[in-house]
């Protein structure tokens, strides 16, 4: 559902009917009462909003939602890396209960999408300057006075690409990138977008930023200066793209037709 409204409808002002979604969702097997259900799921979470017209039912995002979407589409198409680095790491360290295991999940998870590693005992960094969004983060989980940050150097210990292995699993990460590689590589060898059904464009674009959408979750986005050269996320990313784009035309018209038959039901 989530890459089906940041891929195909975030750019949208109206609601959709949710006949269009089930028609939308119906070629990657899900059943009405699936979409019913994780839309339910996606209302009480605060990430969309239904409504209703008479016997019918429709859904946009909420603001929350539109946030969530519009930053993850940031980090897809536009992501932060850098070429170089100034050898200085933002660390942050934080003091949650043990107890408190959800609130340390979600922090887990905040901290690793803005690119931070796990150096362990609540310690974290990162080579990328995001002190502004780590304050915010601290201010909307209400965890400011358990956060502390700094700006510095490593001065002894391990040497850097020994705390690099350490945090980011960067072998692990360059191995899935591989497979997407492959995968997308032998697609692209047999498509022709222009011969192509419009729904086919659709679903294969789908399918396309849905396995390819993991990526920003997993990569820390590391400065160049701490990757292996080569690194297979370049050529993930450009062949991502460029199928991507081949596919947009076909694939949004296939959407229109899909929304103007139920605006004209």
């Amino acid at each position: 559902m989530f890459t089906l409204f940041g891929e195909y409808l975030l750019k949208r002002d109206d609601s959709v009917w949710v006949g269009s979604l089930i028609t939308l969702l119906e070629p990657f097997g899900l059943s009405e009462g699936t979409v019913r259900t994780a839309l339910s799921r996606m209302v009480k979470k605060g990430w969309l909003e239904g409504r209703r017209d008479g016997r019918h039912a429709f859904y946009s995002l909420t603001e929350r939602g539109r946030r969530l979407l519009e930053e993850g589409t940031e980090r897809i198409f536009r992501p932060e890396r850098g070429d170089t680095w100034d050898g200085r790491w933002l660390l942050l360290a934080y003091s949650i209960p043990q107890g408190d295991r959800r609130l340390r999940d979600r922090l887990r998870d905040r901290l690793a999408w803005l690119g931070f590693g796990s150096i362990g005992n609540g310690v974290w960094i990162s080579p990328h300057d995001v002190s502004e969004e780590v304050d915010r983060l601290a201010e909307e989980m209400g965890l400011h006075e358990r956060f502390v940050a700094f700006r510095a150097e490593r001065v002894a210990g391990e040497g850097v690409e020994e705390i690099v292995g350490r945090c980011w699993d960067l072998d692990a990460l360059a191995s899935r990138y591989r497979s997407f590689l492959g995968r997308w590589h032998a697609v692209r060898a047999r498509l022709d977008a222009k011969a192509e059904s419009k729904e086919r464009c659709f679903t294969l674009r789908f399918d396309l930023i849905h396995e390819y959408r993991r990526f920003p979750l997993e990569d820390p986005y590391l400065p160049r200066t701490l990757l292996p050269n080569p690194w297979p996320g370049d050529e993930a990313a450009a062949l991502f793209l460029e199928l991507r784009d081949g596919l947009v035309g076909p694939a949004d018209a296939y959407v229109d037709t899909v929304l103007a038959e139920a605006r004209a039901a």
